[in-house]
């Protein structure tokens, strides 16, 4: 009886060692338990793309919480660990420099730069196009731009579900397009072309809608523009009848509401969507947007 019952011990434990042999691998680091792909992405938009594309055959991380300014990320240890075992990082390079050197040092092989697509290099002035202004998602057809070339470094590391990214980013560059559509038809009658805004976040939604951004402070939202700056904005938001200045929906309004106080104007978030709140997407962000430039413009 008890050599049978080591004999049984030994065979159940022969058995367990075979199956931890066979089955029980470690999934690779780069992918979760259940097999999803680990995206990191640096800040809202490059997370809403990563989502829309990659769907339930992604896991994708935001290294900006909710309501927080992504130019001045630091990242935690805990941050810098999922950078590491990303088997994706999105992030646009300039804009988080915390997130920039992460990269170089911990995935440089595994990171797609927003910034590197060919149609972003375009010159234009800081008032009438977008100089260095980072904030290219806001205008859609460049957005749509990247998720295609998004789609095509995703599907090379996720070559399993290649088929269905490609589907979905097609899907959401319709939504793109048809985002472009409505802003051109909204924006083409208006009695007045120029937004005042309380920085210089919009250039690249100016350039492409033919509006001329007029900012009270320059790129960074920070800055504190000097009294003659503002003397400037005033004076000539009162030349050109203008009925709102614009403030971030991230940033104070006090510099916004100032202006708008002297010039008997009102203020208005104009918002650069680098973060959201709860129940809003980039979609519908931008929609409300268009609502606000259309209203403030006197679009018919």
């Amino acid at each position: 009886m008890l050599r049978r019952a080591v004999l049984a011990g030994l065979t159940a434990g022969s058995l367990l060692l075979s199956i931890a042999a066979c089955g029980g691998d470690e999934p690779s680091p780069q992918r979760q338990q259940d097999g999803r792909l680990k995206i990191v992405a640096g800040f809202y938009p490059l997370q809403y793309i990563s989502e829309r594309i990659g769907a339930e055959n992604t896991a994708v991380t935001n290294l900006t919480q909710a309501g927080a300014e992504p130019h001045d990320l630091e990242l935690k240890p805990t941050q810098l660990a999922q950078i590491t075992d990303a088997g994706l990082v999105v992030y646009l390079a300039g804009f988080q420099p915390a997130v920039d050197e992460a990269v170089k040092l911990q995935a440089k092989d595994k990171a797609f730069d927003v910034a590197s697509v060919e149609s972003l290099q375009a010159g234009g002035d800081l008032d009438g196009g977008h100089g260095d202004d980072p904030h290219v998602w806001l205008d859609p057809i460049r957005f749509a731009t990247i998720v295609g070339k998004l789609a095509d470094r995703l599907a090379a590391v996720d070559p399993a579900n290649a088929d269905a990214i490609k589907v979905r980013a097609g899907q959401l560059q319709d939504e793109l397009r048809r985002l472009d559509e409505d802003y051109a038809a909204g924006l083409q009658t208006c009695a007045r072309r120029e937004i005042v805004t309380s920085h210089a976040a919009f250039g690249y939604l100016a350039a492409r809608y033919h509006l001329i951004q007029v900012p009270i402070s320059g790129l960074d939202p920070e800055a504190e523009p000097s009294p003659q700056r503002v003397s400037e904005i005033a004076a000539l938001a009162r030349q050109k009848g203008v009925t709102t200045i614009f403030f971030e929906a991230l940033v104070s309004p006090k510099l916004s509401e100032t202006v708008a106080k002297e010039i008997g104007a009102k203020a208005v978030v104009l918002d650069p969507i680098e973060g959201v709140e709860e129940g809003n997407d980039y979609i519908s962000v931008m929609v409300h947007n268009l609502v606000a430039l259309r209203d403030a413009l006197g679009c018919s």
